[in-house]
């Protein structure tokens, strides 16, 4: 059966199954973001998605990432994260502000989910061994994997166009952005007194003996620092000034010992920062660059140019308010692509208590979906949960 889940195997698509799904993937227009056919598609990625992190952590035949390359369908997956980013800015803004109320919101959701499942592909295919809620949610989430695939862009500048390196260091002044993360990590919060990072996509208390090690996403960050100031390529092409040279050198405030027992090659990066504070920098020779413009979004702000709010309507119209039976169709589609028992094996972390946050060892009977720590918060969630478990159970009915 095609999409078939073995939990045992850790495998939710052959690969057979998965060159069929990546030959298929093709660019939408962006009035049919949210369709049948575009949902469909969605189904599709996502279940690459899942295998992709199944093959990548169990370092077994990476066949999806290959496909995707082999197949020349890396292009695809860019366009369809421009695309719902621009459909966020510009339609979906219009959706809220219409005062939409639909009966579900499952379809609006997956949307917006959608570029959270695209840039967790690209994330893992470019790592080699070697509703306003929800939104915001998502949308966090997807900043934090943008680091992590800034990181391997940077890794791999000498493969890329001349002008991928322009961009990052003189057109967008990456090391100083990244200085500037640095500074006021995102990632990093404080909460009724405690301190949190967002590790592997969950925000997590962190004790005193842990609050100097770094997260992943730290580490990723000074690595593309070391990479872009101690690249050779790049100290010819990067255009100092007065205010590039005072941001950077302000990461000699956290070079210490414990950051350069964890990343021992920023050693390098500490002697080129107290060089550069006793020296102006030479002036750059400036060449020639053709350069590309976005082609892609600007190809998709052209097309649909003055449409924003038609687009919305009809898709408020067309893809938003499906029918109690559209949803219910919709719904066993859904549950098949998001196999509860697979998404457990992939979870970092035991389940959490829907109405308290605590750890769970109790599932709702009738739906088997949503996880309790004990029949008091149960019956406290009831009337929320209750519209999800109906149509769980009408589903599998």
């Amino acid at each position: 059966m095609a999409g078939q889940t073995s939990v045992e195997g850790k495998q939710v698509l052959f690969a057979t199954e998965a060159e069929l799904f990546i030959e298929q993937l093709k660019t939408y227009p962006l009035k049919e973001i949210g369709s049948a056919k575009w949902m469909s598609q969605h189904e599709f990625i996502e279940k690459l998605n899942m295998q992709a992190i199944i093959s990548a952590s169990s370092q077994t035949d990476e066949f999806v990432k290959e496909f995707l390359i082999t197949l020349e369908k890396i292009p695809t997956l860019i366009h369809e994260l421009l695309a719902v980013e621009l459909w966020k800015q510009k339609v979906f803004s219009k959706i809220l502000d219409s005062g939409f109320n639909p009966h579900t919101t499952l379809p609006v959701y997956f949307v917006l989910f959608h570029e959270a499942t695209v840039v967790s592909l690209l994330e893992t295919i470019l790592y080699h061994k070697e509703l306003k809620v929800q939104e915001r949610t998502i949308f966090f989430t997807v900043c934090i994997k943008c680091v992590s695939v800034l990181r391997y862009i940077i890794d791999s500048l000498t493969c890329l166009p001349l002008n991928v390196m322009t961009r990052l260091l003189n057109t967008h002044n990456t090391p100083v952005i990244l200085v500037q993360l640095i500074e006021n990590p995102p990632w990093i919060k404080r909460s009724k007194g405690k301190l949190m990072k967002f590790i592997d996509n969950k925000w997590k208390v962190i004790s005193k003996n842990e609050r100097l090690q770094l997260t992943k996403t730290d580490g990723q960050v000074w690595l593309a620092v070391y990479q872009l100031l101690m690249n050779e390529d790049c100290q010819r092409k990067y255009e100092f000034n007065s205010y590039s040279k005072e941001q950077i050198l302000k990461l000699r405030g956290y070079m210490n010992e414990v950051l350069l027992d964890q990343i021992p090659s920023l050693m390098d990066l500490q002697r080129y920062l107290e060089q550069l504070a006793i020296m102006e920098p030479p002036a750059i020779k400036k060449d020639i660059i053709l350069e590309q413009v976005p082609e892609i979004r600007e190809n998709l702000l052209k097309c649909n140019q003055g449409k924003w709010e038609k687009i919305a309507k009809y898709q408020k119209r067309a893809y938003f308010s499906p029918s109690a039976e559209d949803v219910k169709k919709q719904a066993k589609t859904w549950a098949d692509t998001y196999n509860l028992d697979m998404l457990e094996e992939l979870a970092s972390e035991p389940p959490k208590c829907a109405t308290c946050g605590q750890s769970a060892t109790k599932r709702c009977s009738r739906c088997q979906t949503e996880w309790y720590c004990s029949r008091e918060c149960q019956v406290k969630h009831w009337s929320k949960h209750k519209p999800a478990c109906n149509l769980v159970v009408e589903t599998k009915s």
